[in-house]
């Protein structure tokens, strides 16, 4: 099956880099650094330890941070390769490491090449890491097997699996169960994820929690949310935060009917895709409502909706906010994190489809801290009803925060449980 694996790899290795091209035309970044991509590297390194951690994009790089600062800490003497698949991945470590790079390279970053044999072995041998360590879901079964055949020891660590997922994973049988028996040991965020990772045939699997619950907001992002409050004044303020494709369109419609609106209701409306910026600022214009855009922002923010055209700060959209959508959730997609927005004391809702962070989002309504509405017009009354009630949103952000406290932890878990397999 590998084999087959591989062989398909190369036959769509053209349209891969064709696709490649098509996207850098709204995002440059995709058309940089195109060897990387095919295993091809520039100098050799010195010989410092390296610890490599993959994380694919946005998300995963914003979740290994208190990992990485908590390897940094525990071992001087290495450096990290911070390895992902996306521009804007890449991008969001440059900005989060910058620090740690002040006073000589602690964090290196590369594009991971695609899943071939021939290229993972090149990427093996050129930096020669001392341990691989996957966040998420990033099993890449060339690359395990890469890394068997040197001798690096493989971790999945912040590990999530869904039934879907895991349905999918059992379709393709041998290849998936292959690279899960190959790994060297798990850090699970819940029982669940265990249990379906073990079942694939992991060896090692321990609950250690989600990472994402010790992520601190930089005051930075911070700071540039009490900026943009200051622009939205005494506005009510609804986030839709990381909308997904089709989400953004029953949003706007919803917003439009709503009756009441609350009295200077802002929406603010947050991509997870940057590529379709300027799609949704077409939605919002052909439902005759008016626009702002972060990227070009007023003074006073007076528009129906304030579009947030950036990369980056999330934070800075949730400290802004009164309450906070979650997207990805009306439609089945799955979800995003919602553990940003308790941490900051937000109200959070969400929709049907949470199946990407099934446990969190149970026990954050189970708290008191998120609200689950079927459909976007109920999400529009919800959020009117929040914003035109003090004292329940203001009980919702308390939940919300201890909801938060409560989980974290699971960076010092995680780093103990790597301690068996770091040299």
């Amino acid at each position: 099956m590998r084999v087959l694996y591989s062989l398909l790899w190369w036959l769509a290795l053209p349209l891969v880099l064709g696709r490649l091209w098509w996207r850098g035309r709204r995002e440059p970044g995709y058309r940089t650094h195109l060897g990387e991509r095919l295993g091809f590297y520039g100098p050799r390194l010195d010989k410092r330890p390296t610890i490599m951690v993959h994380a694919v994009s946005v998300g995963e790089t914003r979740a290994a941070e208190p990992l990485i600062e908590a390897l940094l800490g525990a071992r001087p003497d290495a450096r990290i390769l911070l390895t992902h698949m996306t521009p804007t991945g890449r991008a969001t470590g440059k900005a989060l490491f910058a620090k740690q790079n002040e006073h000589g390279d602690r964090v290196i970053q590369t594009f991971l090449p695609y899943d071939t044999g021939f290229m993972v072995g090149r990427f093996l041998r050129h930096f020669e890491p001392a341990v691989c360590i996957l966040m998420e879901t990033e099993v890449w079964p060339n690359l395990i097997h890469g890394c068997a055949r040197h001798g690096v020891p493989v971790a999945l660590v912040n590990a999530r699996l869904s039934d879907k997922s895991l349905r999918r994973g059992r379709k393709i049988g041998s290849l998936m169960m292959d690279a899960a028996r190959a790994l060297t040991l798990v850090a699970a965020q819940t029982e669940a994820d265990a249990e379906r990772i073990a079942s694939l045939g992991a060896p090692q699997v321990a609950v250690t929690g989600s990472i994402k619950f010790d992520v601190v907001p930089p005051q930075a992002a911070l700071d540039t949310g009490a900026m943009l409050r200051a622009r939205f004044a005494d506005r009510p303020v609804l986030l839709c935060a990381s909308t997904r494709e089709g989400e953004e369109a029953l949003i706007l419609d919803a917003y439009r009917a709503l009756d009441p609106r609350p009295a200077g209701m802002l929406l603010v409306l947050v991509p997870r895709h940057p590529q379709r910026f300027d799609e949704v600022a077409r939605m919002v214009g052909e439902r005759g409502l008016t626009l702002a855009r972060r990227s070009a922002l007023p003074d006073h923010v007076d528009t129906d909706v304030l579009l947030g055209d950036s990369m980056g700060e999330m934070f800075a959209y949730y400290a802004a906010c009164d309450c906070a959508f979650i997207g990805g959730s009306l439609l089945p997609l799955g979800g995003q994190n919602l553990i940003e927005a308790c941490a900051l004391g937000r109200p959070v809702l969400v929709g049907e489809h949470t199946f990407n962070f099934l446990q969190a989002t149970e026990e954050a309504v189970a708290a008191g801290a998120a609200l689950r509405v079927p459909d976007a017009p109920a999400l529009l009354r919800a959020a009117a009803d929040l914003l035109a009630d003090d004292g329940r949103r203001a009980a919702m952000g308390a939940h919300a925060q201890a909801f938060a406290a409560l989980h974290r932890g699971a960076t010092v878990r995680t780093v103990e449980l790597l301690q068996q397999i770091i040299p």
